[in-house]
């Protein structure tokens, strides 16, 4: 039996969080639920949006699953931990929870499928590609300093090790799964020493696995790229920053960040969660759409080798979908968050 730690988040997060849930249990996965808080109500009740229980419970248990959080905009707001390790005690700040999360427990790769569904609007079709992003460093750790009142600098950190990790967990993705080419995308032609040394060991890890297929573009060109012929692309491996602004344009493509699952993978956690926002506005009125995090429960239930669930998951999602007859409003119907997640365990 696998132990995982739910993260519910803020907004609609308890309401996709429990419906994936219910749809996961009902798949007859060998999956219990450990439920901890974070974000705004963790904030009222325990002064921190991010406790240090939160961490210890991932750690033990190796596997969460979790909804979306809110984080403010622009300011000095920092999420400060402090907690013994190892049997030393650290104390670190971090811009956001997600952030938070994937430094503590050493997150270092984020993996977003991206692929057409029947029934969801889209202006492309025969899309089904995978994005491998860095997690660990690059601009988007947000390290960064006033050097005075009118200049702000932010320092870009690319290294080999991490790079090569994640470009050998992007390889050995798409050799397990029958794919046959990666494309990195980078911006070497102007940052000639950080996304060089990106691209030369990604391009490096490439040459271990010579039944892949592996090529290269210039991220602006990619971006035009993505929306041309993004049938086209197959695996993308990306630096940090340009793997999360590119992840949410791929969503674009396939009908938006409402049907976009997400993973973040490490050496010993693992955490799947919706990446789309906490949607304060409509938490609470039944007409959020879960299957972001539903499919997140697919990513997770596969990493765990529950095979068989995931796909009767995805098969009646599929289903459900093709139907049209009891989807949220996003989708084209006028089914609320519970009729939906009810239309997909009457499927299994």
């Amino acid at each position: 039996m696998n132990k995982v730690t739910v993260v519910p988040g803020d907004g609609i997060g308890p309401e996709v969080v429990g419906s994936a849930c219910a749809i996961i249990k009902a798949s007859g996965a060998k999956v219990e639920f450990e439920e901890v808080l974070v974000g705004l109500r963790a904030e009222k009740e325990f002064g921190t949006a991010l406790p240090v229980n939160v961490l210890e419970s991932i750690e033990r248990n190796r596997l969460a699953l979790k909804g979306p959080t809110q984080t403010p905009f622009g300011g000095n707001y920092r999420i400060n931990i402090e907690r013994v390790k190892n049997g030393k005690e650290s104390r670190s700040d971090y811009p956001s929870i997600a952030i938070a999360l994937r430094k503590e427990l050493q997150l270092y790769v984020n993996v977003r499928p991206i692929k057409n569904y029947p029934g969801v609007a889209s202006r492309f079709k025969d899309v089904n590609l995978v994005i491998f992003r860095e997690n660990s460093e690059d601009l988007y750790v947000g390290n960064e300093r006033m050097i005075d009142d009118n200049t702000a600098e932010a320092i870009k950190i690319i290294t080999r090790g991490a790079t090569e990790r994640t470009a050998r967990y992007g390889f050995e993705y798409l050799k397990k799964t029958g794919r046959k080419k990666m494309t990195i995308g980078h911006k070497a032609n102007v940052m000639k020493l950080t996304d060089g040394l990106f691209l030369k060991a990604g391009q490096d890890v490439a040459k271990e696995f010579p039944g892949l297929a592996c090529d290269s573009r210039v991220i602006d060109a990619l971006c035009m790229e993505l929306v041309i012929k993004p049938e086209s692309f197959d695996g993308l491996l990306l630096a940090n920053l340009f793997g999360d602004i590119v992840s949410d344009l791929a969503a674009g493509l396939v009908g938006g960040l409402g049907v976009a699952p997400g993973a973040n993978i490490g050496t010993d956690c693992a955490m799947f969660e919706a990446v789309h926002g906490s949607a304060p506005d409509i938490a609470g009125k039944d007409i959020a759409n879960p299957m972001a995090i539903i499919l997140s429960g697919v990513l997770m239930l596969h990493h765990i080798g529950e095979i068989a669930a995931a796909d009767r998951i995805e098969a009646a999602l599929t289903k459900v979908l093709e139907e049209k007859k009891h989807v949220t409003r996003d989708l084209g119907g006028d089914a609320g968050t519970r009729r939906f997640t009810e239309a997909i365990i009457a499927k299994l």
